[in-house]
């Protein structure tokens, strides 16, 4: 099955555009879902259920979308997501599934666990998704989402916080880029 297959046409383009970075995921199976509400998130990517118990190399992926965005006191829709962020936002779950691909059934529970009850490995966890995102070219878009959150006015200082505390900063993302291009 091909990724492209399972995404809701609303997210189309920037669902495959975000892909597109990702030549690597061509041939995994990863489903794009609305949901009603994640907890504490935009979006979610996580191993789907029956595909847990397989190897790795047939597990198949869901990445969860919130149908509003609700950031802090101010709600969004999809459809007010300018799509440059959409693809940023994207290309951060789905550096989540490179970094699940990476691991075994018992890493990936204990993975899940640690990101439920360590704040400092929600931080490694999300830092590590932004860094898949950045070494596969897809800074523009990253930088793109972060400045959107950081420089909203309607958006909360505290949800500006959870950001700058738990994922790269357009700085180190910078530093990464200079690094990679050498």
């Amino acid at each position: 099955m091909n990724a492209q297959q399972n995404i809701p046409k609303t997210i189309s383009y920037e669902a495959q555009k975000a892909l597109s970075f990702y030549p690597e995921l061509s041939e995994s199976q990863i489903e794009f879902r609305f949901k009603k509400n994640i907890k504490k998130s935009t979006m979610q990517a996580r191993p789907s259920f029956g595909s847990f118990f397989k190897n790795r190399r047939n597990r198949s992926y869901v990445i969860l979308i919130s149908e509003t965005f609700k950031i802090s006191d101010k709600e969004f829709t999809t459809k007010d997501i300018p799509s440059n962020i959409l693809i940023g936002w994207i290309g951060h779950e789905l550096g989540h599934v490179m970094d699940y691909q990476n691991r075994s059934k018992t890493n990936l529970i204990w993975f899940g666990l640690k990101y439920l009850i360590s704040e400092r490995f929600i931080v490694e966890a999300e830092r590590a998704a932004d860094t898949y995102a950045v070494a596969h070219g897809m800074e523009k878009y990253i930088l793109a989402t972060k400045e959107f959150i950081l420089n909203h006015a309607d958006i909360a200082v505290s949800y500006k916080d959870r950001i700058k505390k738990y994922y790269l900063s357009p700085e180190e993302i910078m530093v990464m880029v200079e690094e990679r291009d050498r």
